[in-house]
């Protein structure tokens, strides 16, 4: 289990997370990214999850109307491939955005069939369409919600109130997200901090954190939780920026600041490369002054960073 191998672990892990790739590109594109990381012992890998898209599909009449569908294969799938090609830990995402109670129950029975019993419990964004998060009508619109579905069945029960009839080898254990900078929707940072704390009541056994380009968000943010009674792992969340034209998307998307001095830096870059040179050397100052902080675990955002990821790797592994 994860949770047990942060608590019991003898120098800081690394770790990365790989998406499924859209549909139509064969899972070699998700080998070739691995085979890149092995090298630095990853203790283990997370897998994200996609809610379906929006697609708008014109009708026999001239109309068009809007169908959802997911376009990427399935988590499950993917983690099941990882775990048995690399031996290697997976943590599969657990999404609320766009799953309903009975399709988070059908992934809790899959994975429980394959042994894999680590999760990532995580809200998930807005539908690109919404101008709000708007949940699954048999859904949930918060973490802490499905973590107490996750947490009837590690009990012996199916959502809607039937036992299990078969023996887990396992229950599953889980992390949760944390927002050094607040999440977008949080109308304060101790409110933030209530519903992270509620998540670790619930049953949280780790916390990794949205990227941060400045560390000393980071250790604050470590620190309020500890005086709040959180003491569970927090793992910062790391990644490599490759061109410049990424900070205002960063900036818009994760709601994240990019600190000035990194700002100046990739000012002066003359060419492409120059960028992902300066953006390798930011994030590798960063992991080695986490490092000799002695954080738990350093997981990197490598969908479309790993040879960034790996350069940086080299640096501070």
């Amino acid at each position: 289990m994860i949770s047990e191998l942060l608590n019991n672990r003898t120098s800081t892990a690394f770790s990365f997370e790989v998406s499924p790739p859209e549909k139509g590109n064969g899972i070699e594109s998700i080998y070739n990214i691995i085979d890149r990381l092995c090298e630095f012992d990853p203790q283990y890998i997370n897998i994200t999850t996609h809610r379906s898209e929006l697609v708008y599909r014109e009708t026999p009449d001239g109309l068009y109307q809007g169908v959802t569908m997911r376009r990427r294969p399935g988590t499950v799938a993917i983690a099941a491939a990882i775990k048995n090609k690399y031996r290697i830990p997976v943590v599969p995402h657990i999404l609320c955005s766009g799953f309903s109670r009975e399709e988070t129950e059908y992934v809790l029975i899959d994975l429980n069939f394959l042994e894999i019993h680590d999760l990532l419990i995580l809200r998930g964004d807005k539908a690109p369409q919404d101008r709000r998060f708007t949940p699954d009508p048999h859904g949930y619109a918060h973490a802490s919600e499905l973590q107490l579905q996750i947490n009837r069945f590690n009990e012996g029960f199916f959502d809607d109130g039937t036992p299990i009839s078969y023996n887990m080898k396992s229950a599953f254990t889980y992390g949760v997200a944390g927002y050094p900078e607040k999440h977008e929707e949080a109308p304060n940072f101790d409110s933030d901090i209530s519903w992270l704390k509620r998540k670790v009541e619930n049953g949280a056994s780790y916390i990794v954190t949205q990227m941060f380009f400045d560390n000393q968000k980071y250790f604050d943010f470590v620190a309020r939780c500890r005086q709040e009674g959180i003491n569970i792992p927090i793992i910062p969340g790391l990644k490599p920026v490759r061109h410049k034209s990424q900070l205002p998307i960063l900036a818009k998307t994760f709601h994240v600041d990019i600190p000035k001095d990194f700002v100046t830096e990739l000012d002066k870059c003359k060419t492409d490369d120059d960028e992902v040179q300066c953006g390798i050397e930011w994030c590798a100052m960063q992991a080695k002054e986490l490092k000799a902080h002695n954080v738990p675990s350093i997981h990197f955002y490598a969908i479309n960073a790993s040879k960034s990821v790996a350069a940086v790797a080299r640096e501070v592994y």
